[in-house]
């Protein structure tokens, strides 16, 4: 699918949410101004525009379908690379957390496409429903991941990953039983995220497989001390590191999905008190590159205009389009890509 035709059906959609297509437009227009205007040079600020991008085009599925069989179909497009035991990353959430991903879309897509699957997670570092693991048991129960075997990554201890080409990080701490598994499924809730901006799949990998303790506090304390010190560029810097090194271990036997439904400016990490959606419903992207999946979820919501602004503002504010200049940088796929349309084909 020509880039072009994706962005009239997203601005259709824009319409759909009541926006009126001049608005869009004109939205649009100003979005690239103050873009232009904006002085970065390591892409935490600006959305760099497809025609000065570099690298080679990566190929991203999607489809407007936001069901079960909708994600069944696009993960069947990428999840050839899967064998042997599989992890499947996806967040959980808090206790009754409002905008996390369906348990029946999940647990048809394992009991249906993904054999030998297990749900994984690690304890959170900040206090709530999941920072021991005898809570986060509780609270699995309590959100209904209850139909297969979830897995507290951390719960029997570390284990050190090395990063290759890091900038701030040259081992990251997991979750020791991530050593378990032979490939891994990505199953992310897109949405914004308090410190990252955006919350995709590379904020799902990094914290997400960080043990509670001492990865984490890499992420987010680094040399500061300060449980929170690290923010900004460096904490995006801090993310695509931990990203490097766990997908790196999977020696290519990863793949990638990203749900944009109920997308709060606020993570699922804030159960109930997320501020509701406002953003309209997108779709689902997939792919086998990283960069390329999280860069078309980020166009895609740019590509709204008006009705995605408090969301852009959220990624703007926290310099969370770091995350995409960093894994660029880093190795970890093409900031290019050609959308494939599952609802087309």
């Amino acid at each position: 699918m020509k880039r072009r035709d994706f962005i009239s059906a997203t601005m259709a959609a824009g319409v759909a949410a009541g926006l009126p297509l001049g608005g869009v437009c004109a939205q649009n227009e100003q979005n690239k101004s103050q873009r232009a205007a904006a002085k970065v040079d390591d892409g935490s600020v600006v959305n760099v525009p497809m025609d000065k991008r570099t690298g080679p085009e990566s190929v991203v599925y999607f489809t407007r379908d936001l069901s079960a069989a909708g994600l069944r179909k696009i993960v069947s497009k990428v999840s050839s690379v899967l064998e042997g035991k599989v992890a499947v990353k996806l967040h959980t959430g808090e206790k009754g957390g409002p905008n996390i991903l369906p348990r029946d879309w999940v647990k048809e897509l394992l009991d249906k496409d993904i054999k030998n699957a297990t749900i994984v997670e690690t304890n959170t570092y900040y206090a709530g429903d999941r920072d021991t693991t005898a809570k986060h048991l509780d609270t699995l129960k309590v959100n209904g991941w209850t139909f297969c075997p979830v897995d507290i990554m951390d719960a029997d201890g570390t284990a050190m990953i090395p990063v290759k080409g890091a900038k701030h990080i040259a081992e990251i701490s997991v979750g020791k039983n991530i050593l378990k598994y032979d490939s891994l499924l990505v199953l992310t809730h897109f949405k914004g995220h308090t410190m990252g901006g955006f919350g995709g799949s590379n904020k799902n990998i990094s914290i997400g497989c960080a043990d509670a303790h001492t990865g984490k506090k890499q992420l987010h304390a680094g040399s500061s001390g300060q449980q929170w010190g690290i923010t900004g560029r460096e904490f995006m810097e801090n993310m695509v590191d931990s990203t490097k090194g766990i997908t790196d271990h999977f020696k290519g036997r990863v793949c990638y999905v990203n749900v944009l439904r109920r997308m709060s400016v606020d993570c699922d990490c804030t159960g109930k008190a997320a501020q509701e959606p406002s953003v309209p419903d997108i779709g689902i992207f997939a792919s086998l590159d990283l960069l390329a999946v999280e860069q078309a979820s980020v166009d895609a919501v740019y590509e709204l205009g008006q009705a995605s602004a408090p969301l852009r503002e959220r990624i703007e504010s926290r310099h969370g389009l770091r995350q995409l200049s960093a894994m660029r940088e880093i190795g970890l796929g093409s900031e290019k890509y050609s959308i494939v349309d599952l609802d087309k084909a």
